[in-house]
């Protein structure tokens, strides 16, 4: 998934996206209310993780500005208050959750995880395509009841994928979900990505379930697409 941090505490904000990245997230992080707005109205997002007590603009406003413009990324807020009245600020400008500082990252990612279901497309628990199984809580992965060892990378990419199955993705639609805005590598990293899979989930089984559409993208096929 690809992931928005809105976070003026410098070191909670470098520590939340270490953690994210090492689940094979691709995140973004601001550090007041102006430049996560920028962001989020700028860069699609799965999940927007968004402090209140913001410089420039509170999370309050960057939410309420964020729907009142048609834009309904998830938002998760994070907040050093409890008050019950300031929970219900967060849900009535159109937050969909929030976690209370400290908190624990094993929660915050089951949050997102969580988050990421609730939006417009179907979003299961754990994604399936054909017998290919992705349960990204569990961060497993396994073919026709085979388990398979992904990175962390390899993962998210094939997450995105079957999040869109049957759908031609294009290179470009890949880097911004998978990779982050500040990656300025050649985009042929995308296609090195495709092979490490091809070789994890299609060889080993016979299948061809990872299409190249030529000259527009890459599409997983729904029924698994099992070779004669």
């Amino acid at each position: 998934m690809r992931l928005l941090v809105v976070e003026d505490e410098v070191k909670l904000a470098a520590y939340v996206k270490r953690g994210l990245e090492a689940d094979g997230h691709a995140v973004d992080v601001a550090h007041d209310g102006e430049e996560g707005l920028w962001f989020a109205r700028n860069q699609p997002y799965d999940v927007i993780i968004l402090d209140i007590m913001l410089p420039r603009r509170n999370g309050y406003q960057v939410c309420a500005d964020l729907r009142a413009e048609g834009n309904w990324t998830p938002v998760l807020m994070l907040t050093a208050k409890d008050g019950e009245y300031d929970i219900a600020e967060a849900l009535d400008t159109g937050a969909d959750d929030y976690l209370t500082k400290p908190f624990s990252f094993v929660v915050l990612s089951a949050r997102i995880r969580a988050l990421a279901r609730r939006g417009n497309s179907a979003r299961p628990a754990v994604l399936a395509v054909g017998d290919l199984k992705l349960d990204p809580a569990a961060h497993t992965c396994e073919r026709a009841g085979e388990p398979i060892a992904l990175t962390p990378k390899e993962f998210s990419l094939l997450e995105y994928l079957m999040r869109h199955p049957g759908e031609v993705l294009s290179k470009m639609d890949i880097l911004n979900a998978v990779w982050d805005w500040t990656f300025e590598g050649d985009s042929n990293v995308v296609e090195v990505y495709i092979g490490y899979l091809r070789k994890k989930i299609d060889a080993p089984f016979g299948r061809t379930s990872i299409e190249t559409v030529r000259g527009v993208g890459y599409r997983i096929v729904p029924d698994g697409g099992k070779r004669a």
